[in-house]
């Protein structure tokens, strides 16, 4: 009965007797608790017409909302969120059916039979009928019919298709959609769940079962014959299977930590950033940890992801992609991304967009809720969760939470300027601790919470820095470049499409170092790696249009038949192809109007200093990782255009033995904490400020 917490959960539950039986108090549990796990995917398992399911949805508030149901004991198949009938299934499940009618007419010498007048029914035909009138000549009838029956409760007679049962349609929608047998319970009462429990899956009998259910129902390990009633069964079953266990250290992040691609879960490619940083550190079992993230879609993936995550507990969180856009692709990148790289001017607020926002960070918040043990630990992380404190806060007052922010915290006064900036301070207002990677960024939080009626969280400062003996490592296996005589440079950036990353203003600076330099044209190729967002987001079209024109331009300006300035690849590389760009580049620049560690410009480094090559970085001045550098990266200011040019030919002029000590005198600096070791000092931090206020 046992299960990891990263997989798909399907409850499967009949209502009357099941869902709807035993005491009021138990289903009061049963309901809070699918609420709290909003992950578990429930489906009606019925004996009832859709017409009498929406009419106990609407009258009765401690009936959880279903994604699927499965009604007419098995002949019809409804998704719950549209409630329109799914009929590529029921055309299987309905084949043959001669119609209500048909049936009525050839069963009519049948007194026994009394048809079920006025009750709503779809694809079969419903008597009642005492026990002693299921003779053989009316089994038989029905046959000739080539349709089946099913008797429950010891009176409700139904003819159904031949091929139409709960069980059917269960394993027909379950095939569907990808649900592992192992990821499904089952929960009955009534003679018609027979079927439901010949599908392989987990499976609960609750007490106030009829006794022929009970005895029809195989003994075996992953079916539970419950000494419980009803709703309180079905949790039992739910518990027992592990779906309600909770962490010591929970961890939000809007996204997981591998991505669903084609059937299976695919690992980032890249050992260092966030999502890996936190993988690497979580897999430590002595944190007790879960991830909580989101899925875009109507359901979690099928797969489990325990291989994909090194055993990382997974607990995924299920948005619609219209939540999703509205949320991400809009008030995260429209409203709040501009605030972060200080470019405020560039806000968009759409009242619709910000409402998603509000309901994604109140979801989540109920779902780590639902994941933390008392007294538990929660790490959440950027700005994507800004709200999630309050809501959390207001749910579970015994948590410690913390909020780490990869991104730049703004200046108090830009920070202002979001339309929602006294909603996202109060949330801000109920960390026990709040972390950056600079000081400065610290500082820009301390004096914007200054003043608030509440404490004012711990702020940590606590650089993130990269697997460097990783990089190293892979750096030493790939094909070593060798430079010819040609004297010809490469200049490199990697980095996504943002309007932060400043893409343009490099493709200016090189323009115009190329117009005031000739003998730099055909010497120096400038090699940007920069994949597109995530399809949706439109905060950075303006930009990859204008870095695309220019780019068009630079090279019909200079390029030869030999030789173009620029070379464009736009699109995600696998880290090892990375690793071989970082080692044929001279240069690598980095002109970022804001940032934070920039793990890419580390990588570079480290991938130089492993394999005894020279090199240059040039480094904003406006990046977190330059506070960490001083002025042994070569510093520019790509809000000043000459400078950008002047230090990009500082960079290109330098001698290869200055190059060499320029890595050299980088790599001694690449002494931050590595990620598993940040991780833990992080949560230490995070329960430190807790116990400290309180």
């Amino acid at each position: 009965m046992g299960r990891k917490a990263g997989s798909a959960r399907v409850l499967v539950t009949d209502l009357d007797g099941t869902l709807l039986g035993g005491e009021g108090p138990d289903r009061r549990r049963l309901h809070d608790a699918l609420i709290r796990h909003p992950d578990i995917t429930v489906v009606f398992a019925t004996g009832r017409s859709l017409a009498s399911v929406q009419a106990l949805l609407r009258d009765d508030p401690l009936v959880p909302s279903p994604r699927w149901i499965i009604a007419d004991v098995g002949a019809s198949v409804i998704d719950a969120i549209r409630m329109v009938h799914v009929e590529a299934l029921e055309g299987q499940l309905r084949a043959g059916w001669p119609g209500a009618d048909r049936v009525r007419a050839a069963l009519r010498h049948f007194p026994q039979l009394v048809y079920q007048e006025g009750v709503p029914q779809e694809g079969r035909c419903s008597f009642y009928l005492i026990p002693e009138g299921l003779s053989d000549d009316l089994k038989d009838a029905v046959k000739s019919l080539g349709c089946s029956w099913s008797y429950a409760s010891g009176r409700y007679f139904d003819v159904l298709p031949a091929r139409a049962s709960k069980g059917r349609a269960l394993r027909l929608l379950g095939d569907r959609l990808g649900w592992p047998r192992q990821a499904m319970l089952v929960a009955g009462d009534s003679l018609n769940d027979l079927s439901l429990f010949s599908q392989g899956t987990n499976g609960v009998v609750v007490a106030n079962a009829e006794p022929s259910l009970a005895a029809g129902v195989p003994a075996i390990d992953r079916v539970h014959h419950s000494a419980l009633d009803g709703a309180a069964a079905v949790l039992e079953g739910m518990k027992r299977l592990g779906w309600l266990d909770r962490r010591s250290v929970v961890i939000g992040y809007h996204r997981p930590p591998l991505r669903w691609l084609d059937g299976a879960w695919r690992p980032p490619s890249s050992p260092n950033g966030i999502l890996p940083t936190l993988q690497a550190a979580l897999t430590d079992k002595r944190l007790d940890a879960v991830w909580a993230a989101a899925h875009i879609g109507e359901a979690p993936p099928p797969a489990e992801p325990d291989t994909a995550t090194d055993g990382l507990p997974l607990s995924l969180l299920p948005l619609c992609p219209e939540r999703w856009a509205g949320y991400f692709h809009r008030a995260c990148k429209e409203t709040l991304w501009p605030v972060l790289m200080s470019q405020p001017d560039l806000i968009r607020y759409r009242r619709a967009h910000w409402a998603d926002y509000q309901e994604v960070n109140a979801s989540f918040a109920r779902h780590i809720s639902s994941l933390a043990t008392q007294g538990g630990t929660v790490w959440l992380h950027d700005y994507n969760l800004w709200l999630v404190p309050a809501v959390l806060r207001a749910l579970r007052p015994d948590l410690a939470i913390g909020l780490f922010h990869h991104t730049p915290f703004p200046r108090p006064d830009v920070f202002r300027r979001i339309p929602a900036a006294g909603q996202l301070l109060d949330s801000l207002a109920c960390l026990d601790w709040a972390g950056f990677h600079t000081a400065d960024c610290a500082d820009n939080f301390r004096r914007l919470l200054a003043g608030t009626a509440r404490p004012t969280p711990h702020v940590g400062v606590h650089p993130l820095g990269i697997d460097r003996h990783a990089v190293a490592d892979l750096a030493r296996t790939r094909p070593q470049p060798q430079h010819g005589n040609d004297r010809s440079q490469l200049v490199l950036s990697v980095e996504r499409l943002d309007y932060a990353k400043a893409p343009v203003h490099k493709i200016r600076a090189l323009d115009d170092l190329l117009a005031h330099t000739p003998g730099l044209r055909g010497q120096v190729r400038y090699r940007l790696v920069c994949p597109p967002p995530e399809i949706g987001i439109r905060a950075y079209d303006s930009t990859r249009t204008e870095l695309e024109n220019a780019i068009t331009r630079i090279n019909h300006r200079w390029g030869t038949r030999e030789w173009e300035p620029v070379d464009y690849i736009p699109r995600n590389l696998d880290f090892p192809e990375v690793v071989d760009h970082y080692l044929a580049a001279d240069v690598f620049w980095v002109t970022s109007l804001a940032d934070g560690m920039n793990l890419t410009a580390q990588e570079y480094i480290a991938a130089h200093h492993a394999t005894n090559r020279p090199g240059v970085l040039i480094l904003s001045r406006h990046t977190g990782f330059a506070q960490h550098t001083g002025t042994s990266a070569l510093l520019t200011d790509p809000l000043l255009p000459q400078d950008l040019v002047d230090t990009l030919r500082t960079a290109l002029t330098m001698t290869v033995y200055e190059r060499a000590a320029h890595i050299t005198r980088l790599a001694g600096l690449l002494d931050i904490p590595p990620p598993a070791q940040w991780a833990h000092t992080v949560i230490a931090a995070i329960r430190g400020a807790r116990a400290s206020l309180h």
